[in-house]
């Protein structure tokens, strides 16, 4: 007998469904946070009752999008490093913090239309965050790419800039400038 509070795992069908749902609410709340459910529901191509099966409410939706982006940044951490020296895995993942960070922004509105509980964002983004950090920084420590005895926070606190660039502007370059400069920073001292 299942235990009441693990969920079944979703059929591949259900999964693809739900992240449909996710990646179009994504777009469409950075574009507008009251933008309405039925249009996301509508351009991710499910029927009303797929999407409210998945997101009975606004609030449980948005918590989600920004939950699943959080994760999908996580995420590449360990894919960058099968597939990267982990100096370029480093900094390829900033750029994708980046990116993160410019639709965190845009969900900014939605964010604050959907609930007020601001400590469950933080909490969910940092410790998805700092668990990746802290792969990145250890594959980048004993190879010697990076200056030794770097923590989670030092690196959080030296990218903290990434957050106060305008999405509206041009935040590709003004972040690529930024992010080089935390890269110089780390490899300074680096035993490589």
């Amino acid at each position: 007998m299942r235990h009441p509070d693990k969920q079944a795992p979703l059929r591949s069908d259900a999964q693809r469904n739900r992240e449909r749902i996710l990646e179009v609410a994504l777009a469409e709340l950075t574009r507008s946070a009251t933008a309405p459910l039925s249009a996301i529901a509508k351009k991710a191509g499910v029927g009303q009752g797929t999407f409210y099966r998945n997101f009975p409410s606004r609030e449980a939706l948005v918590l989600e999008v920004y939950r699943y982006e959080v994760q999908q940044v996580a995420d590449t951490a360990a894919q960058l490093l099968c597939s990267r020296p982990p100096d370029v895995a480093l900094r390829e993942w900033m750029d994708r913090l980046a990116q993160y960070a410019m639709a965190k922004a845009g969900l900014a509105n939605a964010l604050r239309e959907a609930t007020t509980a601001r400590g469950t964002f933080k909490s969910i983004a940092h410790d998805l965050l700092t668990e990746a950090v802290t792969l990145l920084l250890a594959a980048n420590e004993a190879a010697g790419t990076i200056r030794p005895g770097v923590t989670p926070d030092d690196f959080m606190l030296a990218i903290a800039g990434l957050w106060q660039i305008d999405p509206g502007g041009d935040w590709q370059s003004r972040a690529g400038r930024l992010l080089d400069l935390v890269m110089d920073g780390l490899r300074a001292g680096a035993r490589g």
